[in-house]
């Protein structure tokens, strides 16, 4: 962890410990406390460890329109220390009174999501935004109580009813450090990008497929700007898209079109 936290950063953290329920709200807090005591950790490192999970992906998210109107909604999560994580990879069912209320693909002992469904309402993921030290961004935000990104999408799977709700919770609450959201529904051209600072929405990005602009392809960098030539994972997933078409877009391609990086995993999403 000393390689990617500063080690004057780590008894900031741990101070938060005893009071730990004024800075995370239920079932956070509660949470936490189970994995820390579950894996042997204090509290601070728990803290720690979920917010370097958080900054250390390379991602690549995929939201599209086939020709009958149909969504269509792809990630992968790309870790260089992707061969130890798959063991950990869980897939979650939330419920409530006996009913699926959202489902998630996760880490075990992670309290977040980046992957996410509510059945026949929408699908979510979020790509990393880098802006700077993210460890002295996350420490300026928690003490204004804002919300770590990943838990963002969990409230969000858990509170909104439709597309249009989830676009603007994911746009306007408050977060701990950039991100993109990326967000997919059930009826066409409901699929967008959302480009996040901690304040609000930078940029919001949706699908035109009136002017044919059929799918929407977020990595780790604006998508008005050139990406750098050593990650530009965005060029050979459009290239990918243009060359499959529209009328040809469904599961199988999606997915044929989410391996071209190589990616160390493949979450697919198909809203019916």
């Amino acid at each position: 962890m000393s390689s990617l936290v500063p080690e004057w950063v780590i008894p900031i953290i741990s101070t938060i410990g005893p009071e730990l329920d004024e800075f995370f709200p239920y079932p956070y807090s509660a949470e936490l406390r189970g994995v820390c005591k579950a894996i042997g950790i204090s509290i601070g490192e728990g803290i720690l460890l979920n917010f370097v999970y958080e900054a250390t992906a390379f991602c690549t998210s995929i939201v599209a329109q086939d020709t009958k109107g149909n969504i269509y909604h792809g990630r992968n999560l790309d870790y260089s220390f992707g061969e130890s994580l798959r063991k950990l990879i869980v897939e979650l069912q939330f419920e409530a009174n006996g009913q699926i209320i959202y489902t998630g693909t996760t880490a075990v002992g992670y309290l977040g999501l980046w992957t996410g469904q509510r059945p026949n309402k929408f699908t979510i993921s979020g790509n990393e935004r880098d802006k700077g030290h993210w460890w002295r961004n996350a420490i300026a935000a928690f003490w204004k109580r804002s919300s770590p990104v990943s838990w963002l999408i969990r409230d969000t799977l858990l509170e909104a009813e439709n597309f249009e709700a989830a676009k603007w919770k994911l746009a306007k609450s408050p977060i701990i450090a950039d991100v993109y959201y990326i967000l997919g529904g059930v009826n066409p051209n409901e699929g967008v990008v959302i480009t996040r600072n901690r304040d609000g929405p930078v940029d919001i990005w949706p699908l035109m497929t009136v002017i044919k602009q059929w799918y929407r392809v977020e990595t780790n960098y604006d998508h008005w700007t050139t990406p750098p030539p050593s990650c530009d994972r965005r060029t050979p997933a459009i290239k990918a898209l243009n060359a499959t078409g529209q009328d040809k877009i469904n599961l199988d391609t999606l997915f044929h079109v989410s391996r071209n990086g190589k990616p160390f995993y493949s979450f697919i999403y198909f809203i019916l």
